[in-house]
């Protein structure tokens, strides 16, 4: 990013997806990057969005800053810097590992992907109860309330809502838990039907 050009904003009367751009930088020809108070990404003209691999591409041109901006460093990585290239391909390994795969080739093991590893948990899980709130128990000192769902599902519009049920799980093991998830285990976590901190504590605030 350091041969990047900034570009004044009295200049600037684009339109975003995410409002009106209050300043860009100029990486290269057909690359540019808008700001907005709100967020931002990389445009790319249509002819660098025909140059990178089709797993690659977004509608439009627009890639937003958070992850897609990945997508275009690693297609053009002698616009970005040494590290920012390596972040780039960290960033698409986690977040975008199909459009990653389909470039490269590669298929990625387990361990090498957030969203990979997080669907093969809810694979493994789809039949079990899944912890998707918590909160530490005021009632029962070092345990944890928990409200789960069969498979970690959580209400969608249009839907009914799925079956909740709490439990009680010891603190200490709770705080173990994996990035994607902690899994009830009814051998070990008892069921909780007594009085709620949740609702407690929502009274409270």
């Amino acid at each position: 990013m350091q041969s990047a050009r900034m570009i004044s904003r009295h200049a600037l009367c684009v339109h975003t997806p995410w409002g009106i751009a209050d300043h860009c930088r100029e990486y290269a020809e057909g690359i540019t990057f808008y700001g907005t108070p709100s967020h931002g990404g990389f445009k790319l003209s249509p002819e660098r969005l025909a140059a990178m691999h089709p797993a690659l591409r977004v509608p439009a041109g627009w890639f937003e800053e958070d992850c897609e901006w990945a997508k275009v460093a690693f297609a053009f990585p002698e616009c970005f810097t040494p590290e920012q290239r390596e972040a780039a391909i960290h960033t698409l390994k986690d977040w975008c590992p199909d459009a990653y795969e389909a470039a490269t080739g590669e298929t990625l093991a387990p361990g090498a992907s957030y969203i990979k590893d997080q669907r093969l948990f809810h694979e493994k899980h789809a039949e079990d109860w899944i912890v998707i709130s918590a909160i530490s128990s005021d009632q029962h000192p070092g345990q944890v309330e928990c409200i789960a769902t069969i498979g970690g599902k959580r209400g969608e519009w249009g839907k009914a809502d799925p079956e909740e049920r709490r439990y009680l799980v010891p603190k200490a093991e709770y705080d173990k838990r994996g990035s994607h998830g902690f899994v009830i285990n009814p051998a070990l976590h008892a069921p909780y039907d007594g009085q709620s901190s949740f609702i407690a504590r929502r009274a409270s605030s």
